[in-house]
């Protein structure tokens, strides 16, 4: 019997003493710890109480594996932290409880060395997200600055990993050192080499801006707004040091957006008056070909004419069509808009609208003429068939009221042509 009762009692002490032990690791030397009663009650040796304590022991096992989790966890995210930032893991882990840099099992897992982990954690965290805030800010200015100078690839190497996170959440941000103080400082003085260049190359910048800038309206046909000042007065004010260029830049950039967008509205409308002139122009060749008495000659090729004249005239008998959808889309358009729909300066529209006239105008003098030649072969008919017994008098009399007819007969100056209309609707 007294055996049994010593076997029980070793069996309680035994896991008394794994409770007090993981109680400490636990709670640590406090004062809870200390004042919790770890004897062995030998008046109460039962099966029921040995259970409850394996119960006890068991629960705080639990709560040690538990807890030996969440520091390894921890440990973690405070080494990944540490590799983003460029910190040493081994001294900031130190500075926490030394024991966190030994092996898994002999590491605090007090209350104390979680909460600092934790907090720990929680601070880098923080600063992760201020540096990366604030490379995000810089990376953007440096984009800036290299399309503002359309700095070569070759420059921007050194800094494509920079650039790739400007847009990077935190958790997206892992790599080694991508954070760290060094790279900010790089990046810093990245920023003070271009702001320097900056103002070297502000003029160059100005007028090659302002060229793309002419250049846009020149596809566009937008004519430059009074606002919209001279090269030789952006360089005068850049020189004098009257204003400040990147003032001038901006105001430029501005335009350019304003006028990219105007063109999007106006693309449809500018395909369409293009195709007319290029009508317009197939028109001009064709009048100047049917002119040419030596056209149906045949020469070294003279096939290749005549296919080209068979197109002009195909596409010329379009032309009408062509200006009615196009006046029925300017129409509408400066209906939407509000506005008048100006090309290289000029309303397209009243530039439809003479065209028209001058071709009806046109029309109109090939039918007086071909009229007047019909008329024409007609008393040359008449005067071929005259008698012999008719008297001499009256064949010059004939004669005569003929000539008179067509000296007295009006003459239309011939009206501008299309050629001299698109070329000034175009460059005028």
């Amino acid at each position: 019997m007294e055996k049994r009762k010593s076997e029980r009692k070793d069996q309680f002490i035994q896991v008394i003493e794994d409770i007090k032990c993981i109680s400490e690791e636990i709670n640590g030397e406090s004062d809870d710890t200390r004042s919790s009663d770890f004897s062995v009650d030998e008046s109460d040796l039962s099966l029921r109480k040995l259970e409850e304590l394996h119960s006890e022991l068991y629960t705080l096992q639990e709560e040690k594996r538990t807890r030996m989790k969440h520091i390894q966890d921890h440990l973690g995210t405070l080494e990944s932290l540490c590799s983003v930032l460029g910190l040493k893991y081994g001294e900031t882990v130190t500075k926490i409880h030394p024991s966190l840099v030994e092996s898994e099992g002999s590491r605090s897992i007090s209350n104390e060395t979680l909460d600092k982990l934790a907090s720990s954690v929680n601070q880098w965290h923080e600063t992760k997200v201020q540096r990366m805030q604030e490379l995000q800010d810089l990376v953007t200015t440096m984009l800036e600055f290299w399309n503002l100078m359309d700095t070569p690839a070759e420059e921007q190497q050194k800094f494509i990993n920079v650039s790739c996170n400007i847009a990077a959440t935190v958790s997206e941000i892992t790599k080694p050192n991508s954070l760290s103080t060094d790279l900010l400082e790089e990046v810093k003085a990245e920023l003070c080499r271009l702001e320097e260049l900056k103002w070297s190359k502000m003029k160059e910048l100005v007028l090659k801006k302002r060229s793309e800038l002419e250049e846009i309206c020149r596809r566009t046909h937008i004519v430059l707004e009074e606002q919209d000042i001279s090269v030789e007065n952006v360089i005068k004010a850049i020189e004098s040091g009257d204003v400040n260029p990147e003032n001038i830049l901006e105001h430029i950039e501005y335009r350019a957006g304003k006028v990219k967008e105007e063109a999007l509205s106006r693309k449809e409308i500018l395909e369409k008056a293009e195709k007319w002139l290029n009508a317009c122009e197939e028109e001009n060749w064709l009048e100047e070909y049917n002119q040419d008495e030596n056209r149906y000659n045949a020469g070294k090729g003279s096939h290749l004419i005549l296919k080209r004249a068979e197109k002009a005239r195909a596409l010329v008998n379009k032309l009408p069509a062509m200006v009615e959808a196009l006046v029925s889309k300017i129409t509408i358009w400066e209906s939407e808009k509000e506005a008048e729909f100006l090309f290289d300066g000029n309303r397209l529209l009243w530039m439809l609208e003479e065209y028209t006239e001058l071709r009806e105008e046109k029309e109109q003098e090939r039918r007086r003429k071909r009229d007047l030649k019909k008329l024409q072969g007609q008393v040359t008919s008449e005067q071929d068939k005259g008698t012999p017994t008719r008297p001499q008098s009256a064949k010059k009399g004939l004669k005569v009221s003929t000539n008179k007819r067509f000296a007295s007969s009006p003459h239309t100056d011939s009206p501008r042509s299309a050629k001299s209309f698109t070329s000034q609707s175009r460059y005028g």
